[in-house]
């Protein structure tokens, strides 16, 4: 395993946590900031796939466009050597999967508080442009402290991309796919209510809608089948609440909720006991009451005979008496239950309050609406790096969390950046100034200089010791490379010439490559860059272009380059025996444009197709003619 590792001089590698099908995720301590985090790396099997290298470009392109307190949020992403790499925030706690295989069910109230923090990340995502397309409980994250947390935006498919090929219709796990994904068809956001409601059956019932031997024959059972009704497996289930989860697993898309946020207003609405009309009549229409069954002459009860006489009388005086008796108490119980019943409804209802969202307010907007909802405000500062001071971080309990009045609403208040006195690293070698500063919070920025001073010494940094710093910022740290004189190569072969480099501390770069006629030169240095004499850092790399014997037929071809923004790669290749000769390679700065003639050569002769790449793309395929 990678175990210990340190990704980006940041990111170190404590604890294995688990895997997917394409990732492997990790723990690991943010060194500048003591937080531990969450990284997944895609495996390096699939680091030439390109389904798979899409796919986690995708969940990083999805993962950066949206910040919500009930989705995994993304805080880095990059490349480590051979390994590409997310930085997510750590949720410590339960997959919702794990939970309901520990309780078996959850209550109606803890499956509408768990849904209706799905549904807040899902209409985020949806506001965004972005479908999940596999929510299911594996993705729910349940914090050790009661947060909801939707993960794994991998499938997610964001709604403004130009086209959705058949190969792309990706789908999530067949016991949570809507109709549309198990038809291949393609997918809105209300297949993410589908989904969801396919999550609520499961917290409610403690299984999954359909199963079957097969994910084909599961599939079908979403295609075709109605789900077993909720009560045969959770009698005590509000019908309010079936209704709500049945609207959402309606097989036309049409049928269902159109929104995340109208799902989670009917849940609440439930929660209260009201039923959402539409939801009920296609409830009903799904789920036909058995029919009464007919009543037969044997089960008439027998009437009660009538008496006469004067013991008769006396049992009519204690029967009535008793009957007085029962009816005062009666009257005096429901009297006793009525004054219950107002106390109840005062104590639940009228005593009653939900938490606002106060995360991302000012300190003094955020008790403005603690006091508007009833609550007493309690707040923690915190020193942050990004927030400005008095802004709320955090909240327990979270939004809409059920409270009463009267309770306290827990805050964390940004104190905005930590502020210290800068110290002094000047003088140091690099490995210990590098782990006084990152163990303060720093990233390093490193600048090599020749000098005669030691190889690695500190010689200066900016910003200055005794100045102030923010926590996370970076400190630019001069070095002494040492130094060393690049020796004379030319004329030597490329063996005689790497080892000449290093005895002189210096290594040899990518070598250039250029055709001669005279076959005495051929595999020898004919240039170096830096040129011989120059004073360099130890290990700086020199690049020397060795001569090649020039091939027999030649041609030209002409590209006209147009000006561009950025700086970019020319490469002309030649298409030969059904492989491309590369035959020239270059960079172009940005705004660099006009003709070009670049030569190209070959063994054989007669008429071939030239390609021209621009920054890895086909630009230009041109027939030259070889002689």
């Amino acid at each position: 395993m990678m175990k210990g590792m340190v990704f980006a001089e940041r990111y170190k590698l404590e604890e294995f946590i688990g895997q997917g099908g394409m990732s492997l995720v990790y723990r690991a301590v943010d060194i500048r900031t003591g937080h531990s985090v969450a990284v997944k790396i895609l495996k390096s099997e699939y680091n030439s796939d390109k389904e798979f290298l899409e796919r986690f470009q995708r969940e990083a392109q999805a993962a950066s466009l949206m910040s919500h307190h009930n989705i995994v949020n993304l805080l880095d992403v990059g490349v480590e050597g051979e390994y590409r790499y997310l930085v997510l925030e750590y949720v410590s706690g339960n997959t919702l999967k794990d939970i309901i295989r520990q309780r078996g069910r959850l209550n109606a109230a803890t499956a509408i508080q768990v849904s209706v923090r799905i549904l807040s990340a899902l209409q985020h995502a949806h506001d965004n442009g972005i479908i999940h397309r596999d929510i299911k409980p594996q993705n729910v994250l349940i914090h050790s402290d009661g947060h909801v947390k939707v993960a794994d935006f991998g499938i997610a498919r964001m709604t403004n991309a130009f086209t959705i090929s058949k190969g792309d219709t990706v789908v999530g796990s067949v016991h949570y796919s809507s109709p549309e994904q198990a038809t291949g068809s393609v997918v809105e956001a209300t297949s993410d209510i589908y989904s969801a409601g396919v999550v609520m059956y499961e917290m409610l019932t403690g299984r999954v809608p359909f199963v079957g031997d097969t994910p084909v024959s599961v599939a079908m059972q979403h295609i075709n089948d109605v789900p077993p009704h909720i009560h045969e497996f959770a009698p005590e289930t509000p019908p309010a609440v079936v209704a709500v989860v049945m609207k959402a697993l309606a097989k036309a898309p049409v049928d269902r909720y159109q929104s995340a946020r109208e799902m989670a207003d009917a849940l609440l609405r439930a929660k209260e006991g009201k039923v959402d009309p539409d939801a009920a009549v296609l409830t009903a229409q799904t789920y036909s009451p058995p029919a009464a069954p007919p009543v037969k002459k044997n089960d008439i009860p027998p009437q009660p005979r009538s008496h006469s006489g004067g013991r008769s009388s006396k049992r009519m005086s204690r029967k009535k008496l008793r009957t007085i008796i029962a009816t005062v108490s009666i009257s005096a119980a429901l009297l006793a239950l009525l004054v219950l019943g107002v106390i109840g409804i005062y104590t639940n209802v009228l005593n009653s309050t939900v938490a606002p969202d106060v995360v991302g307010m000012t300190r003094e907007e955020g008790m403005a609406q603690a006091k508007r909802m009833g609550l007493n405000w309690q707040e923690k500062g915190l020193n942050h790096a990004t927030i400005p001071a008095g802004q709320v971080i955090d909240q327990l309990p979270e939004a809409e969390a059920d409270m009463r009045k009267g309770d306290s609403l827990l805050v964390t208040v940004s104190l905005g950046p930590q502020s210290n006195a800068m110290p002094s690293v000047t003088g140091m070698n690099y490995e210990e100034a590098t782990t006084s500063l990152q163990g303060l919070g720093f990233s390093i920025v490193l600048i090599r200089t020749t000098s005669t001073e030691p190889l690695g010494r500190v010689l200066a940094q900016n910003p200055q010791a005794g100045g102030s710093y923010a926590i996370g910022q970076s400190v630019e740290l001069t070095i002494s490379g040492g130094s060393t004189l690049v020796p004379d190569v030319a004329g030597k072969t490329l063996d005689e010439a790497t080892a000449l480099l290093k005895d002189s501390s210096l290594t040899m770069a990518e070598p250039q490559y250029q055709e001669v006629l005279d076959a005495q030169q051929v595999g020898k240095v004919m240039a170096q860059e830096p040129i011989a004499g120059t004073l360099v850092v130890m290990d700086a790399p020199v690049t020397l272009t060795i001569a090649k014997a020039a091939k027999q037929f030649k041609a030209e071809t002409l590209v006209e380059l147009t000006a561009a923004d950025h700086d970019r790669e020319l490469l002309v290749v030649l298409m030969e025996n059904g492989g491309e000769a590369e035959q020239y390679r270059s960079m172009y700065a940005a705004g660099q444009s006009g003709p070009m003639i670049i030569p190209v050569s070959s063994d054989q002769s007669g008429p071939m197709i030239c390609r021209i790449y621009l920054d890895g793309k086909i630009f230009a395929e041109i027939e030259v003619n070889l002689q």
